[in-house]
């Protein structure tokens, strides 16, 4: 289940509007359930951890 933002822990809701995907330069939406933002346009998942968003291509997962 994705969603707009704002993401759970993490107060600047200008910040998290201001990210995109590092490969597509694309919207992100927000996985409550698994602490991700998800970017559809590159089929990949970043994680958020303690509520950081953690955009670095390596630590993303792929996604169908």
């Amino acid at each position: 289940m994705t969603q707009e933002l704002p993401v759970k822990g993490l107060t600047n809701r200008h910040m998290l509007e201001a990210l995109v995907c590092p490969v597509s330069n694309g919207r992100l939406n927000y996985d409550v359930q698994r602490q991700e933002l998800i970017s559809k346009a590159a089929h990949l998942a970043f994680p958020i951890r303690n509520g950081i968003p953690i955009m670095l291509i390596d630590e993303a997962r792929d996604i169908d």
